[in-house]
């Protein structure tokens, strides 16, 4: 799905810089793509989405974290909890748009 998403993105930014329609033509692409992004629904499936990427992300670190374990050299141990305390422990707000 991401290299769909970026042939897409990179068609649609060869067409606006290839294209002779000029600017107005430009600027309508601009609101349009504006316009797709304040739609609520894309919004609330882009939260979604971002949303259970974090909660796998999580499912994941859990799993290697029990799978590693006590085979995890102490230096590779003692920075990843410098990196979490330094982080904060709660949840991140990241691809959150709090609406």
């Amino acid at each position: 799905m991401r290299y769909r998403l970026t042939f897409i993105v990179g068609l649609a930014v060869g067409y606006v810089l290839g294209t002779k329609a000029g600017r107005e033509r430009y600027e309508q692409l601009r609101k349009s793509a504006r316009q797709v992004a304040q739609n609520p629904a894309v919004r609330n499936t882009a939260e979604s989405a971002a949303q259970q990427g974090r909660q796998f992300a999580d499912k994941a670190y859990h799993v290697v974290s029990d799978k590693v374990g006590d085979r995890m050299p102490d230096s590779v141990a003692q920075r990843v909890r410098s990196l979490r305390e330094r982080n904060g422990s709660g949840p991140d707000d990241w691809g959150t748009s709090n609406t």
